[in-house]
């Protein structure tokens, strides 16, 4: 599908939610859905890269999702090294950068040797920066960042009278990016859950009612034309 140049979002963050209801639906496990979630994922993104995306963001494990069931959250986790270990491989190929946004140090020291390897492996690509959040949380991630900038400043490297947005977004994991312009939500749930509270404060939301396994090629070019429909004035008016 073609779209209008000028109106092409740069940066699509997807809230990727359903899968343990769509497996439900279908009698299936938990461990199921997830995996189906994956193989979406991963046609999403090749499709995001064809179509000449950017950026794309999605929200794979956040800091609160360890309060989930133990044998699922080790399912997820082992399904997820293995996604990173067969995309190291595959996303140099179809040129797709892989970044990782949340805590990695709390992983297991193989989950993050497979995070490292296929961030090296593709960090040259120049096609769409895929970025992964991995046990992220916004408000974790805006709390580092003023540790960090409030350390700068006690070691006499900052003024705090020189600190300002710009100087936030230096210390994000998504420095050096472009805000979301547009955030989707898969099935149907009307909130944020903690994902990129900072970046998306003029970004335009899409909530839809599939389950994310089931979201396909055309749902995201339904809500890009969607997106483009809109007009964004950033509080101008």
């Amino acid at each position: 599908m073609k779209f209008e140049k000028e109106t092409m979002p740069k940066h699509i963050a997807i809230i990727m939610d359903g899968n343990r209801r769509w497996a439900k639906s279908k009698g299936k496990s938990a461990s199921y859905g997830h995996k189906q979630g994956a193989k979406t994922l991963e046609k999403i993104v090749r499709y995001a890269n064809k179509i000449g995306l950017e950026h794309i963001t999605v929200y794979a494990f956040s800091t609160e999702n360890w309060k989930r069931a133990e044998d699922e959250v080790r399912a997820l986790m082992l399904l997820l090294q293995n996604y990173l270990d067969d995309y190291s491989k595959r996303a140099y190929t179809e040129n797709i950068k892989v970044n990782i946004l949340g805590n990695i140090e709390v992983l297991s020291e193989s989950m993050q040797k497979s995070i490292q390897t296929c961030m090296e492996r593709t960090k040259n690509n120049t096609g769409v920066t895929f970025n992964i959040a991995l046990n992220y949380g916004g408000r974790d991630e805006i709390i580092r960042a003023i540790k960090s900038i409030a350390n700068e400043v006690q070691k006499g490297n900052m003024k705090i009278d020189n600190i300002t947005e710009d100087t936030v977004n230096s210390y994000l994991y998504t420095k050096g990016q472009p805000d979301p312009d547009l955030v989707i939500r898969t099935s149907g749930e009307l909130r944020l859950s903690n994902f990129l509270p900072w970046q998306v404060v003029y970004s335009e939301f899409l909530f839809i009612q599939k389950n994310w396994p089931d979201f396909s090629e055309d749902d995201l070019d339904d809500a890009i034309v969607e997106y483009q429909k809109r007009t964004r004035k950033f509080g101008a008016s």
